[in-house]
């Protein structure tokens, strides 16, 4: 029987304007549920994989319905601890084409922003598990998430199970009196897989290729210059076995390019790159590429493989609104075997 993946992290209300209308346009509000260890936990339950995401939720209605619709996917949620305020807000506009998309929070004394050590027992949430994700929002969220996330790491590595985190740096999240910089390298020394994009290794820990400016790729990601950046980050965290980044050249809002690298501490491997043209939801993007290597690592034990199915998996998820990547397996392989038609499936 094969274990468990375990996610930990903020689970969030999403309230997103419809039709890319402004906040200031819109009289309605579309509600689902996403954050980016759930969205990676949602993934992997459709991928077939068994599950259970760790949070803080409050004792309320809203927060059972979040409940409810992460055991629609197949999401585990036995071990969520109850308590605190309230269940964090993030409401979303959606941008189009010269006008990018707008996020505003509404976070603050959210439930796991209280959690403290202790309240989770780790031993016995990893005892069927060989993998353990996080993000770098979560120790962005409050010291004591921080705190919490460095337990579950530590105890990760003290039993046997692979660590991964995404980077995934939000420089307005940072609020508590500490910074990224400050925090993530404790986390990082954890981890055996790390995942980051353009930016988040520079903006983390001022690693960055060279010559490079995310700002002006029109759509253009040179793929082999992110080796040196590989390199630096497994230099300064000997424990990683690999370094993952993802490449998405922005041309407008509606249109991206993407791809990613995959280096094994020997040898860099390269995606395809996909055109995104017509994009109707990027939110999660990062988020399914993760659980989309998670997978692969976990089911092909081939790395080009398992970097091919994260990219594919992320292109699709482009297609589809709200946060969670609701694509299977076989939707993924056949896009790997280069189906990008859209023909309707007969």
């Amino acid at each position: 029987m094969s274990k468990k993946v375990v996610t930990f992290g903020e689970i969030m209300l999403r309230l997103a304007t419809p039709d890319n209308l402004r906040f200031a346009q819109s009289t309605s509000l579309s509600a689902t549920y996403g954050g980016g260890e759930a969205n990676v936990a949602v993934s992997l339950a459709n991928y077939g994989v068994e599950t259970d995401f760790i949070t803080r939720l409050p004792e309320n209605d809203i927060a059972a319905a979040c409940v409810g619709e992460l055991r629609k996917w197949g999401v585990g949620t036995s071990n969520i601890v109850y308590g605190g305020e309230r269940l964090g807000i993030y409401f979303l506009e959606t941008g189009a084409i010269a006008r990018p998309s707008k996020v505003v929070y509404d976070r603050a004394h959210s439930s796991i922003s209280t959690i403290e050590r202790g309240m989770v027992d780790w031993e016995r949430v990893f005892e069927d598990a060989d993998w353990f994700h996080f993000t770098g929002i979560t120790p962005a969220i409050s010291a004591s998430a921080a705190e919490v996330c460095l337990e579950a790491c530590q105890v990760a590595n003290r039993m046997g199970v692979t660590v991964s985190c995404d980077l995934n740096y939000r420089k307005n999240l940072w609020k508590y009196g500490k910074t990224a910089s400050e925090v993530m390298p404790a986390l990082v020394e954890c981890c055996d897989v790390i995942l980051g994009n353009e930016e988040d290794a520079e903006k983390v820990f001022g690693i960055k290729p060279e010559g490079f400016d995310v700002a002006a790729t029109e759509g253009k990601v040179e793929q082999g210059a992110f080796e040196s950046v590989c390199r630096q980050i497994m230099a300064r965290f000997p424990r990683a076995k690999k370094v993952i980044i993802t490449l998405r050249g922005s041309i407008n809002a509606n249109h991206n390019t993407w791809g990613g690298v995959l280096f094994n501490g020997e040898t860099l491997y390269s995606s395809p790159r996909y055109d995104l043209t017509h994009i109707v939801d990027r939110v999660g993007g990062g988020d399914s590429f993760m659980g989309g290597l998670i997978y692969g690592l976990r089911e092909y034990k081939d790395d080009e493989r398992a970097l091919r199915f994260a990219v594919a998996a992320s292109a699709l998820k482009h297609t589809i609104y709200g946060d969670f990547n609701l694509v299977t397996v076989a939707e993924v392989e056949n896009l790997m075997r280069g189906d990008g038609s859209g023909r309707v499936a007969r």
